[in-house]
């Protein structure tokens, strides 16, 4: 096995990049000025005051670091990636203003405000989760994104398909064919697997693979990055599960116990806390593993495979 080398660069990494997709967000989110990058300033304000509820003043932007980091395993500067990091949050954050309603999961805290549903009313958080979604394709189709029409046609396919039937928004449906409608009637470890890889994977693989798309890459370094995106998504969602079990409301920025309140099949419920956690070992060094041609370059994806098995938030 190859072991890439702990950084000290990760930590102050990772807040750069928050800083600057923050940032960009604000610019595609902003009403006018000398940033103005956007159309929402032809939208109603009660609904861009929504949008920005959603996506500003939270989050580790975790997803858009992972494309930066991508990015800059070809040489590429953060700039080159930013506009792809700031569409990609985009879809997360849409997927979180969905996923809170009432109908879905029922939340009334993220990051540790309140979910656009509480904060405004239920039609405008769906409105604002449609029109996050559809300014991050927007946005990626512009010749600011990359110059090369046929890299931002393919960004736009694989952003799609990451967040759609096939992805997201289909794990989704599996989880809460689950929640409502107690479908399957006995869900196996394959089953959550499936569920995990498409509603939170999908889009952590496209962040993970979205810079080699961006360098356009080869097929081998694509391949390391997919395999890397695949095991990190799957990583997340066992720490996801262990934080709902043994997590405190405060520190995690969300209501935690819920699963077992409602009985829902999970990697805990399934394996129990001390396979789980082995488990979540074993993925982290997966994620690592498949890092190996990069060598040491690399280093500070290894240190982001890390820091989801360790996350307290």
């Amino acid at each position: 096995m190859t072991v890439l080398l702990a950084t000290a660069d990760f930590a102050p990494r990772l807040e750069r990049a928050a800083t600057l997709v923050e940032a960009r967000l604000g610019e595609h989110l902003s009403l006018s000025g000398p940033t103005y990058r956007g159309t929402v300033g032809q939208g109603p304000d009660r609904l861009v005051a929504a949008m920005r509820h959603a996506v500003l003043g939270g989050g580790k932007r975790f997803r858009p670091f992972l494309v930066i980091e991508g990015a800059a395993l070809f040489g590429l500067d953060s700039e080159a990636a930013l506009d792809v990091a700031a569409s990609l949050e985009l879809v997360h954050c849409y997927s979180l203003v969905h996923d809170d309603l009432p109908a879905m999961d029922n939340d009334d805290m993220r990051r540790g405000r309140p979910t656009v549903h509480r904060a405004y009313d239920e039609w405008t958080a769906i409105l604002a989760g449609d029109a996050l979604l559809t300014l991050a394709f927007d946005i990626l189709a512009r010749p600011e994104t990359h110059p090369d029409p046929q890299v931002r046609a393919e960004l736009v396919l694989e952003l799609a398909r990451a967040s759609g039937a096939g992805g997201m928004v289909g794990g989704q449906a599996i989880d809460l064919d689950a929640d409502k409608r107690g479908e399957p009637q006995n869900p196996n470890l394959a089953h959550i697997r499936r569920l995990q890889a498409m509603k939170t994977g999908a889009l952590i693989g496209f962040a993970a693979r979205a810079g080699a798309i961006l360098a356009r890459a080869n097929g081998r370094e694509r391949w390391a990055l997919s395999a890397f995106g695949d095991h990190v998504g799957f990583a997340f969602q066992i720490a996801d599960d262990l934080l709902d079990a043994e997590g405190d409301a405060a520190t995690v920025g969300k209501a935690v116990g819920k699963d077992a309140a409602a009985g829902k099949a999970t990697t805990v419920s399934l394996m129990g806390l001390d396979a789980a956690r082995a488990k979540l070992a074993e993925t982290e060094a997966a994620a690592i593993e498949a890092l190996s041609p990069f060598g040491d370059r690399a280093s500070v994806l290894a240190e982001a495979a890390r820091f989801v098995s360790q996350r307290r938030s």
